[in-house]
């Protein structure tokens, strides 16, 4: 397919300045057991390509699913209808962008492949450790889940550019929800953000079969806890909480097509500015982020972005100065900043914009138990259930599944429904303590919604558990 394809394009390209053909094809399938009961296996592929068009200074682009001749020349043409329509018209001239025209391959590192594994025996570990989530009968609601998703990519350009490359997700899932009288409470496995590219060896390297009894202990431990304690208190978070505070109020304000105003009317825009790269105080000195998609495993990790520009581990914010953005070769050259190669489409049916990546915090030197003992008063704080961020991505709120008081530097009692709030740059420079590396923990999310119409896309972050002081610490319903 991808020889004859490339003979197609080849063959349909129009007559002008630049043509690039992004030909995606997506494979998956999902199992799940809940309260006992299998659910039908859901399985789904995708097929189809995006032609891309600059000429006379405007950008077109097609989409189509036909990839006969007909239909790669039919959406060939409307996308050089588009870029001159849009000549002259447009928030830059395309044709001076650069553009780049390297080659090259990426496949996500797979041990124990999806497919070499039957059907029935991956129901059978979904179904085994659902069962051990129901731990007695408090437990009124439970589930375990696997969602594979195997994801072909082959870009072509009229400069000889050709860039191959297989992306393989596993998305694992465990909750279990205990009930007394009026009271629930539901813990998970880390909120959900325990996925990354890989195989099934991916159960293995976080301890998907060792999870179930303590998720189920757990919940039904929160029915008997105090609710979280209100007030200024010191805040240290774990990694599966982390990576949803990285990605909420560091990843969306520094996407440099948000800041230039393009998110204003579906997500908001964001309280950075151009001016503040280079030297704005974002967070400590401990605060150090890097944009990563070299990091082998990690859930969004890449060779190349969707625009075919080379991928390399960059720092955006450096000993707490916001460094640069988010932003790929379109948004730098509107914008006059560096950026990273981050343009990127959930499929074939949608232009790159820009998005997260991996985004990590990087490690210091503290153990958990090093920071644990810095906390005379405070809590501690488990896997995301529930945010909220302003239109301008400053101001939260977040909630957890999990909390313990610290007090006198040791770990106390369990506290349910733990809440914090802050403002963002406010947050970032209480950060008081960073974990190592050997406290760092891979997570991501599948389904970062962004863009107009809507594109949902992987999204890898990395943490350590990090303390913060002075936060304001409250309990919920």
């Amino acid at each position: 397919m991808p020889g004859s394809l490339e003979a197609l394009f080849r063959d349909v390209a129009p007559a002008v300045e630049f043509c690039s053909l992004r030909r995606v094809h997506r494979r998956s399938e999902g199992v799940a057991v809940r309260r006992g009961h299998l659910h039908p296996p859901r399985s789904s592929e995708d097929l189809g390509a995006m032609v891309t068009v600059i000429d006379r200074g405007g950008l077109g682009y097609a989409a189509t699913s036909d990839l006969s001749r007909s239909g790669l020349a039919a959406a060939a043409g409307r996308a050089r209808d588009w870029a001159h329509d849009t000549a002259g018209r447009a928030v830059m001239d395309f044709g001076d962008l650069a553009r780049d025209t390297a080659s090259g391959r990426y496949e996500s590192p797979v041990e124990k492949p999806w497919d070499a594994v039957p059907l029935g025996d991956r129901i059978g570990i979904v179904r085994d450790e659902a069962e051990r989530l129901k731990s007695g009968d408090e437990i009124v609601d439970w589930g375990a889940s696997l969602y594979h998703e195997d994801e072909e990519t082959l870009l072509l350009t009229t400069d000889g550019m050709r860039i191959e490359q297989r992306f393989q997700v596993l998305v694992p899932g465990l909750n279990a929800t205990a009930n007394r009288g009026t009271e629930s409470q539901t813990r998970s496995l880390a909120g959900g953000a325990l996925c990354r590219q890989g195989g099934l060896e991916v159960l293995d390297q976080i301890g998907f079969r060792e999870a179930a009894p303590r998720i189920s202990e757990q919940a039904l431990e929160l029915l008997d806890a105090p609710n979280c304690p209100e007030g200024e208190l010191d805040l240290l978070l774990a990694p599966d909480q982390m990576y949803i505070q990285i990605h909420e109020s560091i990843g969306h304000p520094i996407e440099l097509d948000r800041i230039l105003g393009d998110e204003r009317n579906y997500a908001g825009t964001s309280f950075v500015t151009l001016d503040m790269f280079g030297h704005y105080s974002y967070g400590s000195e401990l605060l150090n982020i890097t944009f990563d998609p070299t990091r082998p495993g990690q859930l969004a990790s890449y060779a190349f972005d969707d625009e075919g520009r080379p991928a390399e581990r960059q720092f955006l914010i450096r000993d707490g100065v916001l460094l640069r953005p988010l932003g790929g070769a379109v948004s730098q050259a509107r914008a006059g900043v560096e950026g990273v190669a981050n343009s990127r489409a959930t499929s074939w049916n949608r232009p790159p914009i820009d998005r997260m990546a991996n985004l990590n915090l990087e490690p210091a030197d503290a153990t958990l138990e090093d920071l644990v003992s810095q906390v005379d008063d405070g809590v501690y704080m488990e896997s995301n259930r529930s945010w909220s961020i302003d239109d301008s991505r400053n101001k939260f709120q977040f909630g957890c599944e999990w909390g313990r008081r610290i007090r006198g530097g040791a770990l106390a009692e369990v506290v349910r429904n733990p809440n914090y709030r802050g403002v963002s740059a406010t947050f970032w420079r209480s950060l008081a303590g960073v974990g190592d590396a050997g406290s760092l923990q891979v997570m991501g999310t599948p389904t970062c919604g962004k863009g107009e119409p809507n594109q949902a896309i992987r999204v890898g972050h990395a943490s350590p558990p990090c303390l913060f002081r002075g936060v304001r610490v409250f309990g919920g319903a």
